[in-house]
């Protein structure tokens, strides 16, 4: 009995060891891409719109770049979910609020309820999404005023430039690859095909 909790304790220590070792490389590349990406939508952004009228960035993108930059071979970080779950949560979350613009709270819990069973029934589950979805019932005048536009930009846009610097910075090195299965296009295209 002793030396089975020994052993626990020694396969404890190590695993906790592992988990808490900090791998520079890694936090770097997570930095660039996750900069690259925030920075590259904000200064978009910046070209068309005022300051206070941020429409490119919104809050569900910080939580995206915490998967797909830091977070790489997680399935929810997938091509597939960050743009699929971006995007079916902005039309969930718009037509939600065209139905119930008045009742903030049935639009913006049908919006964030409705978007998960979407994504879990498309395969496309992404935590953000719920984000998007909600933006879409809460945002400020201006994201409510864009309607159906809001899916395309700032959503699809936004998601775009983050999923190319995506590509971009986690194949950078050897030790990074994304997305998880390189032929995912492949496949896709495949089962898609008319």
């Amino acid at each position: 009995m002793r030396n089975k909790i020994k052993r626990q304790v020694r396969v404890a220590r190590y695993v906790f060891y592992k988990e808490t070792l900090i791998d520079t490389k890694e936090h770097f590349w997570t930095f660039i891409g996750s900069f690259t990406g925030i920075g590259l939508i904000g200064y978009l952004s910046s070209l068309f719109f005022t300051s206070n009228d941020n429409l490119f960035l919104i809050g569900s993108f910080g939580a995206s770049s915490v998967l797909i930059y830091g977070s790489i071979n997680s399935p929810l970080a997938q091509p597939r979910n960050l743009i699929g779950g971006h995007v079916l949560s902005a039309i969930v979350g718009v037509t939600i609020f065209k139905l119930f613009p008045h009742e903030a709270w049935l639009s913006s819990a049908l919006a964030v309820s409705l978007s998960i069973v979407v994504m879990q029934a498309t395969k496309t589950l992404h935590p953000p999404g719920g984000a998007t979805a909600l933006i879409a019932t809460i945002g400020s005048e201006k994201i409510i005023s864009l309607g159906y536009i809001y899916i395309v930009s700032p959503v699809l846009t936004g998601v775009i430039i983050l999923f190319l610097v995506a590509l971009i910075f986690n194949n950078a090195t050897s030790h990074r690859s994304y997305p998880k299965n390189k032929n995912w296009y492949k496949r896709w295209a495949t089962k898609y095909r008319y």
